[in-house]
């Protein structure tokens, strides 16, 4: 098996900078009011020498960066253009699995066995994409998912690297854990306690260690990952049909103020999840698990989808307060769901 992941470089500050060069040179930040409580999309490379990142307070942004240029999000423009590389990635590799507006999966296997060719398709893949859109995308190529997604990061702007078969384990060893696909802030605090700093480190955990310390099958899978193991094939035709995000807490919650602010965290969480796949959500569940295990949930569907964080969350925590209203009490869990998810926005007419 020979994959490659595609990653489109700071694509949303891309494409603005593409339709307004003069914003090249400038300190670039994609998001919402830097005066209110939005959050940074992406920033451009200029704007990242600042130290702003995306998921970042747009407060933060300004204050690192005081005189950084602040444009709204165009998802409608974001798609437009995620179309015209997607066309021009199958030009040259006709299986993609696409997990985002600006990234993906190539299946470079099916056109080749070696790995020189391989270096050949993903470059043609770059050059295609740049030809069509004018944006830089940076490349991965390996055996697996796992070890092609942390290769993209390795050279950005416009890098391709390439770690041939017998070296993946090798190649991840260095990195920090939290560089590796599906180790969470949970499970990252865990090993940072133990010691596991890098995925070198967590790939050489014991059986008993690691049960000790990521007990269960996700235990197995992320060390299996760390050592360059991941039979994951493409998926290109599974639809999703919802996305979820829930939390059970260390102790149980009553405070209505805490829950709402977890509810509006999850709707944050989930809207960012829309954004980068390019989609949208009519209908907003909420979940509540209560001391003894029994679940209410409360659901409500609009005529138009949505895709914002804020509005998510307005949403989400209504429907918590009329799940309160018929049964009060503390909690052990909240979680929140979107779906009927639709490819775009539909703009609501009043």
């Amino acid at each position: 098996m020979i994959l490659a992941h595609l990653d489109l470089d700071a694509f949303f500050a891309a494409v603005e900078e593409l339709e307004d060069p003069s914003l090249r040179t400038k300190a670039l930040v994609v998001g919402g009011d830097p005066h209110g409580r939005g959050v940074v999309a992406t920033a451009n490379y200029v704007a990242r020498r600042f130290g702003i990142h995306s998921a970042m307070s747009c407060a933060e942004a300004r204050r690192r960066c005081p005189q950084a240029v602040f444009v709204r999000p165009r998802k409608g423009l974001y798609r437009e253009y995620s179309g015209a590389v997607w066309t021009a990635v199958k030009e040259v590799v006709p299986t993609v699995e696409r997990t985002g507006l600006d990234e993906g999966y190539l299946d470079l296997g099916e056109l080749t066995s070696d790995f020189l060719r391989a270096r050949e398709l993903a470059e043609a893949v770059q050059a295609s994409v740049r030809g069509a859109t004018s944006l830089t995308a940076s490349l991965g190529v390996a055996t697996c998912k796992v070890v092609a997604k942390v290769a993209s990061d390795r050279r950005k702007p416009g890098g391709l690297t390439m770690v041939p078969p017998g070296r993946e384990a090798a190649f991840l060893a260095p990195f920090d854990i939290r560089r590796l696909p599906g180790i969470g802030p949970r499970s990252e605090e865990r090993l940072h306690a133990a010691g596991i700093e890098t995925v070198g480190a967590l790939a050489a955990l014991t059986d008993e260690d690691l049960r000790r310390l990521l007990p269960g099958k996700v235990g197995a899978l992320l060390r299996d990952r760390a050592r360059g193991i991941d039979p994951r094939g493409l998926e290109t035709s599974v639809e999703t049909v919802s996305i979820s995000h829930e939390e059970t807490f260390e102790q149980d919650i009553a405070d209505r103020e805490r829950l709402h602010g977890e509810v509006r965290r999850m709707a944050t969480s989930l809207a960012e999840h829309l954004s980068s796949s390019g989609q949208s959500a009519r209908t907003v569940t909420t979940k509540l698990r209560y001391p003894d295990f029994s679940i209410r949930s409360r659901s409500t569907t609009l005529p138009a989808a949505i895709d914002d964080g804020e509005r998510i969350g307005e949403l989400a925590c209504a429907l918590l307060d009329r799940a309160l209203a018929d049964r009060p009490g503390a909690l052990r869990l909240v979680g929140v769901a979107v779906s009927g998810l639709q490819p775009f926005r539909q703009l609501e007419l009043v």
